[in-house]
């Protein structure tokens, strides 16, 4: 069956214009011209229009699609299994809205209105997260559950806030002492797994209104961070040299936010069986060592110093988000590549 470009646009639901737009752009060109010169589209054409809107509904841009679409091509069921995934997220995200509101409306039925600010904060909060975090996985955040939470969340909140009114400075021991709190915390209520801290990483950089609900500025996160870096640096002052100190100092924050995602990469590879001296767990222990040199310089002196302090200060490496099983998988990698030959 060959269809006109306006009856596809009719059986679609899309505008003829977008179909022109995907035509010029090279996304979905029609595959044969009628004799007088009309756009003609064939089986092949429908079947490529299915994977441009589906891919559509998975979030991905035009420019993304047509990358996409120019590699082997995803099998269509497979294709079709995602859309079913996504319709079945939606359909649990709007379920869960439903019982909300049934349950907002028999307390307001019942002459026990619920503090609606409150309750709205929550309401957007967990609208926000189930874009990030599975049904499953929201249960596992107290924060959207749990009312003492929430609270110690919002006491925690106006004590960096009042620390920042008055001035304090993140190399405080009084502000090192509210980022340790703060990171505790974080720690606890993302069960210690790296993969949350992650996601919950890229929501608030995407998501301006999940800080905002909970009254978290940009400030306060950028001081929470600083005071942090400034706490363990006085930890690391006690084990190291000066020179080496000096250089840790210059250099030790600007790796703070790229360890969560190796530390998630390395998890994955552990728990999935890969072994220290496989290619994959290899190129996750160079990059390891490459974050850790880059604070660390390439002493093995410095190193030693250095190991000596995690051993001995529970501060380094408490709610670190790398447990103990994960270190030792990362010495089972790093001692392949320090027994690997060198080539000259």
């Amino acid at each position: 069956m060959e269809l006109t470009v306006g009856e596809l646009a009719r059986r679609s639901g899309l505008t003829v214009r977008t179909l022109h737009h995907y035509d010029a752009i090279g996304l979905l060109v029609p595959s044969l011209r009628s004799a007088a010169g009309y756009r003609l589209y064939d089986r092949a054409n429908i079947e490529r229009l299915h994977r441009i809107q589906a891919l559509r509904q998975l979030g991905l841009s035009l420019a993304d699609i047509g990358k996409a679409l120019s590699g082997p091509e995803l099998p269509l069921a497979e294709l079709i299994d995602r859309q079913l995934a996504q319709i079945d997220r939606e359909l649990a995200r709007a379920a869960r809205l439903r019982g909300r509101l049934i349950q907002l409306r028999a307390q307001l039925t019942s002459g026990q209105p619920p503090d609606l600010a409150e309750w709205l904060d929550t309401l957007e909060l967990m609208t926000m997260y189930e874009n990030y975090f599975s049904a499953e996985e929201i249960k596992q955040l107290p924060l959207l559950h749990d009312a003492d939470t929430r609270a110690e969340w919002s006491a925690m909140v106006s004590a960096v806030q009042a620390a920042l009114n008055r001035g304090v400075s993140p190399e405080a021991p009084e502000a090192q002492v509210l980022a340790m709190r703060w990171m505790r915390t974080l720690y606890r209520d993302t069960g210690g797994n790296p993969d949350f801290l992650v996601r919950l990483n890229t929501m608030h950089d995407n998501e301006p209104g999940s800080w905002d609900a909970m009254g978290v500025t940009t400030a306060m996160r950028r001081f929470v961070e600083q005071a942090f870096v400034e706490g363990r640096l006085a930890i690391y002052q006690r084990y190291l040299k000066p020179a080496e100190f000096a250089f840790m100092r210059e250099h030790y924050g600007a790796t703070f936010n790229e360890w969560p995602p190796l530390l998630v990469a390395l998890r994955k590879a552990m728990t999935h069986g890969v072994q220290p001296h496989d290619t994959e767990a290899r190129a996750l222990g160079k990059h390891w060592m490459t974050l850790f040199c880059s604070y660390a310089g390439t002493d093995p002196g410095t190193h030693e110093r250095i190991r000596e302090a995690h051993a001995k200060e529970p501060d380094l490496t408490e709610s670190s988000w790398a447990d103990e099983a994960l270190i030792g998988y990362v010495r089972s990698i790093l001692a392949t590549l320090q027994a690997a030959p060198r080539t000259h």
